[in-house]
């Protein structure tokens, strides 16, 4: 199964590093955090990803293109124009990289890498959001209950779009947070079956708006509840926190 990460946005409450790199390659212990997504998922046997780029895609190309550069030791035998890659370790991914454009909105990011995935379930998740997610649990829940999309709702703060989520899992409506609000949450983590694509209709189209609102209204959108540890770097204070999580030996989310 395919795993497709939204990469493509400029990452605005992030800016003071986002304006030189996307915000899926800011570091943790010096990797991308976007690595770091795909390690967990490919720990759980998911290797292949459709990555969504738009803004400063190069550098998430060129990070792929010299991986064992980044990932390895090197010698480089500058007199005979020859480079040597020491203990180099090959990740067992094969990594898809879309130009989904540069304005374009979730939605229609997700719209354009449809060729990729023409027929088939995929998983789906941003590319700034670690957790411990039971992502076998969550193939098993999406598989049984037969809807169109699952989404994995978290407890945590009120910066994002809120579930009223019925007894079962099914999700009854998706809003827009309040200031009040400390419900449930999308925290990323999806999976979608092939009649998403039904509800995409532009690059203007806001995954988490018209379309969730209507797979809701149609009741074909259900939630995996997740208790464990979830967290979106959101901003500076954020990968503070993930990069004290990591330097600590105790990143909940290192499943390798």
């Amino acid at each position: 199964m395919k795993v497709v990460l939204l990469a493509g946005g400029f990452g605005t409450r992030i800016s003071e590093e986002s304006h030189l790199k996307p915000k899926p390659m800011i570091e943790i212990g010096e990797k991308p955090i976007l690595w770091h997504i795909m390690k967990y998922y490919s720990q759980f046997g998911f290797h292949e990803f459709i990555i969504c780029l738009g803004y400063k895609q190069y550098i998430v190309k060129e990070f792929f293109a010299d991986y064992f550069l980044h990932t390895s030791d090197v010698t480089f035998d500058l007199a005979n124009n020859r480079m040597e890659v020491h203990n180099n370790y090959a990740e067992p991914w094969k990594v898809t990289l879309v130009d989904t454009g540069l304005n374009t909105m979730t939605g229609g990011r997700v719209r354009r890498i449809r060729p990729y995935v023409e027929g088939e379930t995929f998983m789906l998740t941003y590319g700034d959001g670690v957790g411990d997610i039971n992502l076998t649990e969550l193939e098993r829940f999406h598989r049984e209950h037969g809807k169109i999309a699952t989404l994995t709702s978290v407890n945590v703060g009120q910066r994002f779009g809120v579930l009223d989520i019925q007894e079962g899992g099914q999700v009854r409506s998706f809003r827009e947070k309040e200031c009040m609000d400390g419900a449930l949450i999308n925290g990323g983590f999806m999976m979608m079956n092939p009649g998403i694509f039904d509800y995409l209709e532009g690059d203007e189209t806001v995954l988490e708006k018209e379309p969730f609102r209507r797979l809701a209204r149609d009741g074909e959108m259900m939630a995996f509840f997740h208790s464990g540890f979830w967290k979106c770097m959101d901003n500076q204070r954020d990968k503070q926190e993930l990069e004290k999580l990591w330097q600590s030996g105790n990143a909940p989310w290192k499943n390798w």
